[in-house]
């Protein structure tokens, strides 16, 4: 598995609600199909989408700037038992938000915890970020190194 320095400080819950997050619908649908029967649930707050403002930082560590605008669905659910799943997803999708509070609810369960990292989050996190290499080695591919020739003066 590739280590990530920006999952090392992120606690559990961070990291796999950040792995729900980037999955596709398909993925998280074949999740929960390979999983059998699902808890009971109740929609607390139902999906619902918005927009976020996107900041960024010149060379990554100077000062902050607004960017733009990204669009964001979110939803909350909570389990029979009490327990309360959440997602954030980047785009519009309420059945992916949904599907994702539902694994994040779950994997607060001790009883379901150990069985989805196994299933879901490990392989989710691994295809995550071997397409992020694959993306990375595209654009690798197509840098340009300038360079300047400097003449004497004659």
């Amino acid at each position: 598995m590739t280590v990530n320095p920006h999952t090392e400080s992120k606690t559990p819950r961070q990291h796999w609600m950040s792995v729900l997050a980037r999955a596709s619908l398909k993925d998280l649908e074949q999740a929960i199909a390979s999983l059998g029967p699902m808890p009971a649930y109740d929609v607390m707050k139902p999906a619902e989408t918005g927009t976020i403002m996107l900041e960024g930082r010149a060379g990554g560590a100077g000062r902050r700037f607004n960017i733009g605008e990204a669009t964001m669905t979110r939803c909350v659910v909570r389990l029979k038992d009490g327990t309360m799943g959440f997602s954030y997803a980047l785009g519009r999708d309420k059945r992916k938000a949904q599907l994702a509070a539902l694994l994040d609810g779950m994997l607060q369960l001790p009883t379901h915890a150990a069985i989805l990292h196994n299933s879901v989050i490990g392989p989710l996190a691994e295809q995550q970020a071997s397409k992020k290499i694959d993306v990375s080695r595209k654009a690798a591919a197509t840098k340009v190194d300038f360079f300047t020739l400097v003449r004497g003066d004659g």
